[in-house]
């Protein structure tokens, strides 16, 4: 099955790759505004819409990432019994094994 552990690099690769096609669309989108052939034009306009699209996919991938690790974090401090950000801090630093509890 599909874990939390297993999906979030894969998760993290995609966003990161949606980010990059982004920004690759965007400079594209940039650099062709010189030519004004219809055929240019209706090119430009689609790949303007799957654009803002990829932009809005995006914005909800990241939207859903962070209120996976809002969860997990909340679950995180809940199982430690984490009561103040002090605590919660000096858990996030402390090295494995070295627990008092």
């Amino acid at each position: 099955m599909n874990s939390p552990a297993h999906g979030t690099p894969t998760q993290e690769r995609l966003i990161g790759d949606l980010r990059l096609v982004i920004e690759n669309a965007e400079e594209l989108l940039k650099n062709t505004d010189k030519y004004t052939s219809v055929l240019y034009r209706t090119a430009r306009a689609k790949l303007a819409l799957a654009l803002r699209s990829a932009t809005e996919e995006l914005a909800r991938f990241e939207e859903a990432q962070l209120s996976r690790m809002i969860v997990a974090t909340h679950a995180a401090n809940e199982l430690c019994n984490d009561q103040t950000g002090e605590a919660r801090l000096l858990r996030a630093f402390e090295q494995p094994g070295t627990s008092d509890a």
